[in-house]
This record gives C-alpha cells, structure tokens and sequence, in this order.
C-alpha cells in the first residue's frame, strides 16, 4: 500500500498545508463531550508545522444535505481543539480572508451541496486555500467527495501522520499479515456485514462469528434458535458462505453453546444452554462460556486478530460476558507481543471500552464505514486519490 507522507512534500516553509480531518465529535450544550478525534490531528498540525507550514482545516459535521444548518457549524468546535493543539485557532467560512492564525478551520464541509458529489469546482476552490492537501480522515476515506478525493488531484498530496498509523496497521493485519490471521466479526445482521464475510474467508485462517449473525448461521445448519434475531432468508447465502470457507481453507467458529432468555432487557433471567437445545420463545443473546474458552484458544494459535463487531448483546448486562472475556484474552496476548490486534467500527470501540482494553489492542480505528469497506477489500476513493 504506497502513499506519500507529509515529509515527502518538502520544506512547507512559507506554505499553507490543506488538511482533511474528521472533526465529527460528539457535541452537547455547544461543547465538545468526547475530544478523541480532536486529538487525532494533533500528529499531523504539528508535522506540517515542523516542516515550516501553517495549516486550514477542512471536515464536515453532521449531515447538513447541502444546506447552512447553523446547529451543524463547526465553529463551537474551534475552543476545544484550540486546547488539544495548544495553538491559535482561528475559523472562516470558504470565501473570506483567512485570520491571521497558524491553524484555520474552516466552516462544515457539507454545508455545500458539491461537497458529497465531489464537484471539481468545490474541489478547486478547497485547493485554493492552500499549497498542498493532505488527507487525515481514514473514517472518511470510503467517500468520493471533493474535501476526499477530487482535491487530491489538484495539488501535491500526502497521508496525514494519523491516516498514515491507521493505513500501516492495515497492511499487518490483512494487506501482508503474520499467519494465522483470525477474525471476529460480530452484530445483528449478515446482510451488513456480507461482503466482509465473504471477502475475509478467502483471506484468514479462522473467523469467528459472533452476535445476531450467529444465529443465521446456526439456523443455516438446522439449529433451532427460538425468537433469536435471525435472517432466515439468508439460510442460502450462509450456506454458500460455509461452503466457500471450506475450500478456501477457512475454520469458521460459531458458538456451541449459548446464553438464552424471554425478554431483550438487562439483567433479564437467563440459562445457559447447549446451541442445540433451544427452545421456542427463547433468544440467544450471549455466546456461552465453552465458546468463549474455546475461542480464546484460537486466539492463542493465531499470531494476527482483526475484529469488528461484538458477540452478543454487549449494550445489557450480563450479556456482556463474551464480548469482554474474549476481548480481554485478545488483550492479554497482544500485551504479551504473541498477537497483533486490530480492531474497528463504533460498536466494536465501545464493546472494547466497556471491557477495559481500548488502550491495550495494537490499533484501534474509530472509522464504521471506512474500515467495514476495507475488510471488504474494496478500493477505498480517499486513499487511491493519494497514490
């Protein structure tokens, strides 16, 4: 995966650096309550800054349609990340004269309507801003938008230093991993997460599938799943899904045995049970802990993990436990250097959050759509607009 970084853009002295970044932080009562992907860019601002360069901010808010919605503004965002950056940083609407600040940010990317259609007249007048683009925003790279993709084309372009961790870690966990690679994929529904399925039976060695998506795949096989969430329409594709695993050489791992209750709530009354013995009325929401044993004996095999999603309803205790058992196990071997781990996609963040292990995973991207499109192989706009 060849992309050009900020040093390969030369001494930026007496020149203006056009960044994309993802600034689409959560937000109440006009103040910033989450500053994670503020100080995401902070590498980056101080990278082109050592180069000699000064730095106008592009990102988007919310979804604003093309329309100037003043509660998507990106303006009250502007003190917080004047903060993580320690920094003067001064705002603008695209058409005014900048401030005279080292760090501008300029106003919602999408307040304009050629913005999502990647207009090349948008484009050029993002480029106009500056001198040369760099692109920070992985969560936003799957988009061909003009802040994206058309800009990159108009001027000297390169990854930003966050874009770039992201873009390395990648590569080692499925561009030219260290086998065997497993992967646990997790959620409600097959039909969301297809194409990764089907892309990642041909690309590692075990893959773990855990949530509502589990029970398709149990059913697929004549399993009984009472009222579970399951797409029994999609009985063929799992099908075909098990099917391609077994020639590509794939081991998949469904749970043998599994949490079940009446009613989707916390704490609910529940039992664990063998997954074949579940009766009508009764939901899986867990993994059991056999399953969980066993999976983090796969884990142990393994020398690469890629996870995105959880294994059951982690959101309600005690439904929970598999999601942080087997994140903690992954935890512990990527601790003890035996694993790489790379995980991805809001839910996944939060169940790895909640499990205490946010921090020990070898990489963690905040990106949802950017990084379930890479785990389905496809060529991602944002980042082949860079090569």
């Amino acid at each position: 995966m060849a992309f050009k970084r900020i040093s390969d853009l030369g001494d930026l002295t007496g020149k203006t650096a056009v960044v994309r970044v993802d600034l689409n932080v959560p937000m109440a009562d006009g103040r910033v309550t989450d500053d994670t992907r503020l100080q995401a860019v902070k590498a980056t601002v101080d990278a082109v800054s050592m180069a000699g360069g000064r730095v106008v901010l592009l990102a988007h808010f919310g979804r604003p349609k093309g329309q100037i919605v003043p509660e998507m503004s990106l303006k009250p965002i502007v003190p917080a990340l004047a903060s993580v950056l320690g920094r003067n940083v001064g705002f603008a609407v695209l058409g005014d004269v900048l401030p005279d600040a080292a760090v501008v940010v300029m106003e919602n990317t999408r307040f304009f309507d050629g913005e999502e259609k990647n207009d090349p007249d948008l484009a050029k007048r993002f480029a106009a801003l500056g001198d040369v683009y760099v692109n920070d925003a992985f969560s936003c790279a799957h988009r061909a938008h003009a802040s994206t993709e058309a800009i990159a084309h108009l001027m000297p372009s390169a990854a930003g230093e966050t874009m770039a961790a992201e873009l390395m870690a990648l590569e080692k966990a499925l561009g030219t991993p260290v086998k065997p690679v497993v992967a646990v994929v997790g959620g409600a529904k097959v039909s969301s997460k297809l194409a990764v399925l089907e892309n990642l039976v041909a690309q590692v060695d075990h893959l773990i599938i855990g949530g509502g998506m589990a029970n398709t795949f149990l059913y697929a096989q004549g399993y009984d799943v009472g009222a579970s969430l399951c797409e029994k329409d999609l009985k063929p594709i799992a099908l075909k899904i098990l099917a391609e695993a077994k020639i590509a050489g794939c081991a998949i791992h469904l749970p043998s045995d599994v949490v079940v209750a009446t009613e989707f709530k916390a704490y609910a009354a529940n039992e664990i049970k063998a997954a074949g013995d579940v009766q009508p009325g009764e939901m899986i929401l867990d993994a059991g802990p056999a399953t969980v044993a066993a999976l983090a004996g796969v884990l142990a095999e393994c020398k690469t993990l890629v996870w995105n999603g959880p294994l059951g309803a982690f959101e309600m205790e005690p439904f929970d436990t598999a999601t942080v058992a087997l994140a903690q196990a992954a935890a512990k071997l990527s601790g003890a250097g035996e694993l790489l781990t790379v995980a991805g996609g809001g839910d996944t963040v939060a169940a790895l959050a909640h499990a205490g292990v946010k921090d020990s995973f070898t990489h963690i991207s905040t990106a949802g759509g950017a990084f379930l499109e890479w785990m389905e192989g496809k060529t991602l706009p944002g980042l082949a607009a860079l090569g």
